[in-house]
């Protein structure tokens, strides 16, 4: 990978397969980063820093407001491992079953996935995955409990962005009807259009630069420990599932506390 022999998304889904996420467990599923933080311009600079998200920050600290914000939240909890109410920065997590099934709502399975996670039916229609520009606002600076990433499809996949199937998944508080995926000005509207510049964009110079600070992030030292304090990047303690050792807690109902924490809000993957 430093010497440009694979690609960086080749080396990412390398990275996700050591650390032990698969295509085949929507709990544990491959995460990718937000790569560009430009979903305004008609068109894309790759040449411009400012086009990128801060690959060295996790979504929650992506605004020095909202940064300060996760810090103080960390700092007024007294540590107590066991709790709900433990000591962290985030209680929500960046990748989960949820997660994965909203972003690829429009394609079965995960039209049933998603709505078996659900309760059986979509979500309200303002909550559903509808707009890249609104997705990327929520998770790095307007909502509190919203710091996902993104998954690979977003790199290779276009059908994941069309509601082909014709689905009716509602209607926003502000009339508009869901269908196909919003996409940024630059992308003219066209899917295949969005994938092409959006891998450009994980393959550019600047990303290519910058993309070990993300992987230390989420796969390396800044996972846990002094680190990841100092990198706002702490999750409640039941996401960490290889450091949970579930065979030596007694108590049944905590045991299934912990699993259901885990199967709804997702878990880190394994250090690497």
């Amino acid at each position: 990978w430093q010497k440009r022999e694979i690609s960086n998304f080749d080396y990412l889904m390398y990275l996700n397969t050591l650390a032990g996420r698969s295509y085949n467990d929507y709990m544990q599923y491959p995460v990718f980063p937000w790569v560009l933080a430009d979903y305004h311009s008609k068109t894309l600079n790759l040449t411009n820093p400012h086009t990128f998200r801060n690959l060295s920050k996790p979504m929650g600290a992506q605004t020095v407001e909202r940064k300060l914000k996760f810090i103080q939240r960390y700092n007024e909890v007294e540590k107590s491992e066991g709790d709900l109410s433990a000591q962290c920065h985030y209680c929500t997590h960046y990748s989960s079953a949820i997660i994965v099934a909203s972003y690829l709502v429009r394609m079965e399975p995960f039209t049933q996935t998603f709505c078996s996670l659900q309760g059986g039916s979509f979500d309200v229609a303002d909550r559903m995955f509808h707009s890249v520009k609104s997705t990327w606002e929520s998770a790095s600076r307007d909502n509190m409990s919203d710091v996902r990433e993104l998954i690979p499809e977003f790199f290779y996949l276009p059908e994941f962005l069309t509601n082909a199937n014709n689905f009716e998944l509602g209607c926003m508080q502000d009339g508009t009807v869901l269908g196909d995926v919003q996409l940024p000005p630059w992308a003219d509207g066209d899917p295949h259009k969005f994938i092409l510049l959006h891998r450009q964009a994980l393959e550019s110079d600047y990303v290519s630069a910058n993309l070990h600070c993300w992987i230390d992030l989420i796969f390396g030292h800044k996972q846990h420990g002094s680190a990841a304090v100092e990198a706002v990047n702490t999750y409640h303690p039941y996401f960490y599932g290889d450091k949970m050792d579930l065979n030596n807690i007694k108590d049944p109902l905590i045991k299934s506390t912990i699993l259901g924490f885990i199967s709804n809000f997702g878990q880190i993957p394994k250090q690497v």
